[in-house]
Parts: structure tokens; C-alpha cells; sequence
């Protein structure tokens, strides 16, 4: 979830990245969910992209390491993991999103 300003009464709002539809500046934001309903935000449409790709990269990195480790419980044991382990993750789930090969 990413947080946002309303427009005009301060109020926070948490809102689900995946269910934007589209966003416009005219001159305040307003972001349309596929429900069709509206919001009018106090961000700016660049910083409201910002925190959209913020929250995927998140997200990603969150997916990473559990393909890794398993869960976040296993991370802290990382190091002794074997290095054979750790690249049959990453190329597997590097293949998933489509990553850069880190092979050279």
C-alpha cells in the first residue's frame, strides 16, 4: 500500500498500487481506480510515480528473498546458505521477472 494526502482535508489514505487504473494532473491529481472511483490527492502526479515504483521495488525485493531464504525468518540464517543454493534461486526467479542474467 502507498499512502497519499485527499486533497483539501488532509486526511490519509492508504491505497492498493494494482488497483490505479490511471492518474492526471488537471491541475490536482486525480487518481481513477478500475472501480471507477476517483481520488483527488495532494501529490503531485511525478511524486505519486515515485512512490508507485517504490512500493513494485518493494515488493520485488520482498519476492527475492523469500525465493532465496524461504522467509524472512530464514534471511537472518543467509550465510550459511550455500552459494550453489543462492544461484539456482536467482536464476530461477531471475527468469520469472524477466531479470539481466548476472553470468558473465
Amino acid at each position: 500500500m502507498i499512502i497519499v494526502t485527499r486533497l483539501g482535508n488532509g486526511i490519509a489514505v492508504a491505497v492498493n498500487p494494482d488497483l490505479i487504473e490511471r492518474a492526471e494532473a488537471t491541475p490536482d491529481t486525480v487518481v481513477t481506480l478500475v472501480d471507477g472511483h476517483k481520488l483527488v490527492i495532494e501529490e503531485p502526479l511525478p511524486r505519486l510515480v515515485e512512490l508507485v515504483r517504490a512500493w513494485r521495488a518493494s515488493v520485488a525485493a520482498e519476492a527475492i528473498t523469500l525465493a532465496r531464504y524461504g522467509n524472512a525468518a530464514d534471511a537472518h540464517g543467509a550465510d550459511e546458505a550455500s552459494t550453489a543454493d543462492r544461484t539456482a534461486h536467482e536464476s530461477s526467479f531471475g527468469r520469472v521477472l524477466r531479470l539481466p542474467s548476472r553470468e558473465v
